[in-house]
């Protein structure tokens, strides 16, 4: 079983690399540049990235999509096959260069957070509280959208862009919504914000390509029973990786906190994904930001060790 944390691009570099490898990380997640949607065939670029990344112990597992120009994919808007097929041409060469996975976000406008808490040492957690933002709520006029439209569009891309992951082999893997709560934020609605609906998705496009990143945080914070959420999805395969963060609240309010301290019990949602087969890498996704001129290292060191250790007591030291 493989730890796999995440650089920006231009912060792949010898050092970064080295501490991550140091502190027992095997994978790599890198966002893929927006300015990489330019219909143009990226492999080579692709290729000296995944190189350099193994050149240094890891393994390049995600090229993260979710930063490529979509809006009129989601809005449907004239000029959404263009974006889409400037999406499938980085999708083949992510596949060309030999990396496995991608990821992306369906959401019309963004996620959402109110006011930071203080928690343990003084660390500020991220925070949502929705009585909070209701007394002060963002708008973004024109960006409204309905949830009927959302899925048309959603199941217009994936009919597009799934046969082309099949045809590179690479996965996608969708991140929910955050927070998941199916009430308008901004003026948009909001679908993938729940255990049911991902099973819709899926059935959408029935594929292996067509998956989830099984955000671990995002699902506590819809409110359902965790380990029976990994046992839905973990049952289909639809797991592509883990975001293994913990958080201590609900949908309406909750906090990031670390991951020693929430409501998950971390231990029983590692034995969980053992016993559904999930042999895919766990990502610690963020942590709080601890005041400290290490962080946010150090929070990546405390994290990675405590998984390190569960994968450790699990899956055992293979």
């Amino acid at each position: 079983m493989r730890i796999l944390d995440q650089l920006r691009w231009d912060d792949v570099t010898p050092e970064n690399l080295n501490f991550y490898r140091a502190i027992s990380v095997d994978d790599l997640l890198v966002p893929v540049p927006p300015e990489f949607a330019d219909g143009q065939d990226h492999t080579d670029d692709f290729v000296r990235l995944r190189r350099f990344v193994e050149e240094h112990g890891l393994r390049l597992y995600v090229l993260h999509s979710g930063g490529l120009p979509r809006d009129k994919i989601v809005y449907g808007l004239p000029g959404r096959d263009e974006q889409i097929a400037n999406w499938c041409a980085v999708l083949r060469a992510i596949g060309k260069a030999g990396v496995p996975a991608t990821a992306t976000t369906f959401y019309a406008i963004s996620h959402f957070r109110t006011t930071p808490t203080t928690g343990r040492g003084g660390a500020q957690y991220s925070t949502w509280d929705y009585a909070e933002y209701q007394r002060n709520p963002r708008y973004f006029p024109g960006k409204e959208i309905s949830a009927e439209r959302l899925w048309e569009n959603l199941a217009y891309f994936l009919e597009r862009v799934i046969p082309v992951a099949e045809e590179a082999g690479v996965r996608i893997a969708l991140h929910p919504d955050d927070p998941p709560i199916p009430q308008p934020l901004g003026g948009a609605a909001r679908i993938v914000v729940s255990i049911e609906n991902y099973h819709r998705i899926f059935d959408l496009v029935p594929s292996e390509c067509n998956a989830m990143l099984f955000c671990q945080g995002c699902v506590a914070e819809m409110g359902v029973d965790v380990y029976e959420a990994i046992r839905s999805i973990g049952s289909r395969k639809k797991i592509v990786f883990v975001h293994f963060r913990n958080i201590r609240g609900g949908p309406y309010r909750f906090e990031e906190v670390f991951i020693d301290e929430g409501d998950v019990d971390m231990l029983r949602a590692m034995q969980t994904y053992k016993e559904v087969g999930y042999e895919g890498p766990f990502m610690m996704d963020h942590t709080p930001r601890i005041p400290h001129l290490s962080a946010p290292w150090s929070g990546h060191a405390y994290a990675n060790g405590y998984i390190r250790a569960l994968i450790q007591t699990v899956y055992g030291r293979g």
